[in-house]
């Protein structure tokens, strides 16, 4: 932590901090935002005038979705699902693989005025039973495969082509029925900005992952103060932007993007259904992308594979943006030293602040590649000691307390939660430790909060844990994550064993692994004789990694 001197001297401040409460303030002029209580997210969308043409490609056949079309499929998809029953407050399980569908879907959910909740597809049958159980979920849209894992929860279930050429399958007919409706609905419900339209689900700073409730106030806050603004401080026409979306967009990140914002600017979104660099570099060169969002993993995939293509190749990218995770200034250098003309910016945000917190800012004057930005417009910030509970000044680090507009209203049926991340000040407890420099510019430090961020997807260790204490020969268990170049973290279990047993890493892992999605398995196991625990039975979390860095 920096240390702050008073020798008795007046210390001058920034206009964009008070010393006396302790605020950082955006550096950028506020944006105005609907003050419309009656207005939801998906006309807020379409209410703005563009000349966008194609709005949505699949990368493998090339099958697209113009904006001409985009509103009358969203419309088809709501008066479908209106017909099948489904009313305003309905939940609706998203469990899909990025596809050009997935917009159309998500739209049509919100047109209806019914809520949506986004899901890895990959997600064991545990984890869907759980997300089904707790929102209450009535209807879901998914993939063949998954038909397995939903038939025993007795709720709908559609399946979803990736594209155009699978409408012609059986499989997809009751799909096809609802894009096709070609109407709209007979009467559109009343939906206000302050009703619920996301329930997404994150670890939060601790304990197991919860529901994330998103309101249409939210959803549009985060559509100017992220992406309308950020393409508005570039030049160029956002129509002739072509975005990668390979970024999942069942995860805050790749929705915020591909799902929403981007769609109200008229830029053209090319859907890759997984990451595969060979197919990302191919993707990138045949049409001509300009932006692609990663994360780290992305990133560091993307400079390995650059090293391999010919001069001729990734010539049209503009920019590559990372978020999701911290990224090493080794990576970030490597990044510049192999694409010297594309703008690389950094960015942060929470599923619990809509994506919106911060995002960098390059220009021929100023270049700060390794900060996560300025806070962005409209938004409040604290920088405060967690020890002492002292705002701490530019310079100082301390936990980042996030104010504005895109802040979640609150945890699915949990207030505690919610009481305990936001404060009554409306203030966001991000877990994060952060410090501002003197021109404003926010740099992550260190991490407070249990979350283990692999491959930039979140993992709680509260819900590993869940899952191997119900193993017979497990008798306490801790899980944490462990740095890693390649994913950034991977989840570590210490297991103390029932006496005589004879379990083995390999059989924890397997046991976990047949009950979580991929990329929540268990990467290592340490056998110990006790878990750390503080005298309120809390996991001593920082003695296990102190532990962990002598085993490694």
């Amino acid at each position: 932590m920096a240390a702050n001197v008073d020798c008795g001297m007046q210390i001058a401040h920034p206009q964009w901090f008070s010393p006396k409460s302790g605020i950082y303030h955006s550096k950028h002029a506020p944006v105005d935002l609907p003050s419309d209580p009656f207005l939801d997210v998906v006309s807020f969308i379409f209410s703005h005038r563009h000349d966008g043409v194609s709005a949505l490609v699949d990368f493998s056949s090339g099958c697209s979705i113009s904006y001409s079309k985009l509103l009358p499929l969203v419309k088809s998809v709501a008066s479908g699902l209106h017909k099948m029953g489904v009313s305003q407050g309905d939940v609706v399980l998203i469990l899909l693989p990025n596809s050009i569908y997935y917009p159309i879907v998500f739209l049509g959910v919100l047109y209806l005025g019914a809520i949506v909740t986004p899901l890895n597809p990959l997600s064991s049958v545990y984890e869907i039973r759980r997300q089904v159980a707790e929102c209450g979920v009535s209807v879901a849209f998914t993939v063949p495969e998954n038909f397995k894992k939903l038939e025993p929860l007795g709720i709908s279930v559609i399946a979803v082509p990736e594209n155009e050429k699978g409408l012609r399958y059986g499989c997809f007919s009751c799909f096809c029925d609802l894009i096709s409706c070609d109407f709209d609905l007979p009467q559109r419900p009343v939906i206000k900005q302050d009703d619920a339209a996301g329930i997404l689900y994150s670890s939060g700073t601790t304990g197991v992952s919860k529901g994330v409730v998103l309101s249409h106030k939210n959803l549009i806050a985060m559509v100017e103060l992220f992406v309308r603004f950020e393409a508005s401080q570039y030049e160029g026409s956002c129509l002739r932007n072509v975005y990668l979306a390979v970024l999942p967009m069942f995860h805050v990140y790749g929705l915020s993007l591909f799902a929403l914002g981007l769609l109200s600017l008229g830029s053209t979104v090319v859907v890759m259904r997984k990451f595969d660099i060979d197919e990302v570099v191919r993707v990138i060169d045949e049409y001509k992308v300009t932006h692609f969002p990663v994360v780290p993993p992305m990133l560091t995939a993307l400079i390995m594979r650059a090293n391999g293509v010919n001069d001729s190749k990734l010539q049209s990218l503009i920019q590559v943006s990372s978020g999701a995770a911290l990224l090493s200034s080794g990576v970030v250098n490597e990044f510049l030293r192999t694409f010297p003309n594309v703008d690389f910016i950094q960015g942060y945000g929470m599923t619990e602040s809509t994506a919106v917190g911060t995002r960098g800012f390059n220009t021929e004057k100023f270049r700060n590649y390794s900060s996560i930005g300025l806070l962005a417009p409209n938004m409040e910030a604290k920088v405060v000691d967690w020890n002492t509970g002292a705002f701490l000044p530019p310079g100082s680090s301390g936990e980042l307390w996030l104010r504005g507009s895109s802040v979640m209203t609150g945890y699915l049926n949990n207030e505690e939660a919610t009481m305990s991340t936001i404060d009554r000040d409306g203030w966001l407890h991000t877990g994060d430790v952060v410090y501002f420099d003197d021109d404003g510019y926010v740099y992550i430090a260190d991490r407070l909060k249990d979350i283990i961020k692999y491959k930039g997807f979140q993992i709680a260790p509260a819900d590993l844990e869940a899952v191997l204490i119900l193993h017979p020969e497990i008798v306490d268990v801790a899980v944490i994550g462990a740095m890693d170049e390649e994913t950034g973290e991977m989840p570590v279990a210490f297991v103390v064993k029932k006496v005589g047993s004879v379990l083995s890493p390999k059989h924890v892992m397997d046991y976990v692994a047949e009950q979580v999605a991929p990329y929540k398995k268990i990467r290592k196991v340490f056998f110990t004789n006790h878990i750390p625990r503080s005298a309120t039975g809390k996991i001593l979390r920082k003695q296990l990694r102190n532990c962990l860095t002598s085993k490694l």
